[in-house]
């Protein structure tokens, strides 16, 4: 039987924090630059690569890594599989924090980012980008309400302001318990529309370089993109869980969840086995499978990414494998490095533009690329600390 969740309530400024303050700051002064005095301060992007690592990691990767909140919601919510309901509110906020960064990414890439609100008037039917643009600002909405329980179940009824506003306190709790309600009965219908919209904008973001036919190697470049971006979004969703889940037990001084995580693992196979069928199929249908024997750096990258989803794929099948903490951990690592790979080698790796560009990322662009990550760990223990995300349980040691 699951215990309710807690907020942490753990000594904040650690060493970590210290760290992960550092990164933000480095990122910080290399934002100034981008913004007031232009990409060629800090980038190396050009007309051949006009995105670098700030699309292909800081949006590609990092919607397909936050798809953990929507596969998790699914089994939870959608299947019936209440047993693994302590992992949905940290999956959901992962989810929300995932893509809340991937916002904030595009700003930095766009060249007018004052402009980034122009997707909510100025309509375009006929764009990949305007589909995506929507998708994700509509789910990252849904995310905000999915992760509201957690505020309203820890300020409900607890709300002491000081001075004269505590003439607030009774109509804020009272507003507060109607909110409770109200989630309570509606919150099946933001989970069923958090799926609908992830399949939307997942399999979208696939069907971006289907405009560059002759610039995006056979390898990665086919109609089935959509198809196979969804899956890969799909099967890496709980390897991620499994990811946040084991760092947690590390760093913030739990009892491994071993059991619950190696319960849950037994999905990925399915989901990498339906993604391997597709992508193999595909390449042995239009007959490009040599390709990834030719010697080329796209063809150890691809060798290299396929690799990273079958190794996990075998080795998940085993019970034996799924119910040791490390194996499981390294699994999930395994995927979580495939899906990354996949996304550079379609965004980066793969792209040929012509006339003699390349691209490696600037120490600026790596950068504000770190600090988005360590934002993102930050935003996480905000959230577990101070609220109840984490199941509640007596600690083994203390926290990192």
């Amino acid at each position: 039987m699951s215990r309710p969740a807690a907020p942490l309530r753990q000594k904040f400024f650690t060493f970590n924090v210290a760290v992960l303050l550092f990164f933000i700051g480095a990122g910080v002064v290399f934002a100034y630059f981008r913004f007031f005095h232009g990409f060629a301060s800090i980038t190396n992007l050009s007309p051949g690569f006009p995105w670098g690592i700030w699309i292909s990691f800081d949006v590609a990767c990092g919607v397909a890594l936050a798809a953990g909140g929507f596969t998790t919601a699914a089994i939870v919510e959608i299947f019936g599989q209440g047993r693994y309901h302590p992992l949905l509110r940290p999956a959901t906020l992962t989810a929300f924090i995932g893509y809340f960064l991937v916002a904030l990414a595009v700003c930095f890439d766009l060249g007018k980012y004052y402009n980034i609100w122009h997707a909510l008037v100025f309509w375009n039917g006929t764009s990949v980008l305007f589909e995506v643009a929507w998708c994700v600002m509509m789910y990252l909405t849904v995310l905000a309400i999915e992760n509201l329980p957690a505020v309203v179940e820890q300020y409900k009824g607890n709300v002491q302001l000081p001075g004269s506003l505590g003439l607030l306190d009774r109509p804020t709790n009272w507003f507060l318990g109607r909110a409770d309600q109200v989630l309570r009965r509606t919150m099946a219908f933001f989970v069923i529309a958090g799926v609908v919209l992830s399949f939307g904008h997942q399999s979208s973001l696939g069907t971006l370089m289907l405009i560059a036919p002759y610039k995006l190697h056979e390898l990665w470049y086919t109609p089935l993109s959509p198809l196979l971006f969804l899956t890969s979004a799909v099967s890496v969703g709980i390897p991620m869980v499994i990811f946040e889940a084991t760092l947690a037990t590390k760093f913030f001084g739990r009892k491994p969840e071993t059991e619950l995580l190696s319960g849950i693992a037994e999905y990925i196979p399915s989901f990498l086995g339906t993604y391997l069928l597709l992508r193999i199929g595909d390449l042995a249908y239009r007959g490009v499978l040599a390709k990834a024997f030719d010697g080329s750096l796209q063809g150890y990258s691809f060798l290299v990414e396929l690799s990273l989803f079958a190794m996990p794929y075998f080795l998940l099948k085993r019970p034996r494998i799924r119910a040791n903490g490390t194996f499981l951990f390294l699994c999930a690592c395994s995927v979580i490095l495939a899906v990354v790979l996949n996304r550079f080698n379609v965004f980066l790796i793969g792209v040929n533009p012509g006339n003699g560009y390349n691209y490696f990322p600037s120490v600026g662009e790596i950068a504000i690329t770190l600090a988005f990550v360590a934002f993102g760990v930050l935003l996480y223990k905000i959230g577990v600390n101070y609220l109840p995300i984490l199941e509640e349980q007596a600690p083994d040691h203390e926290p990192a």
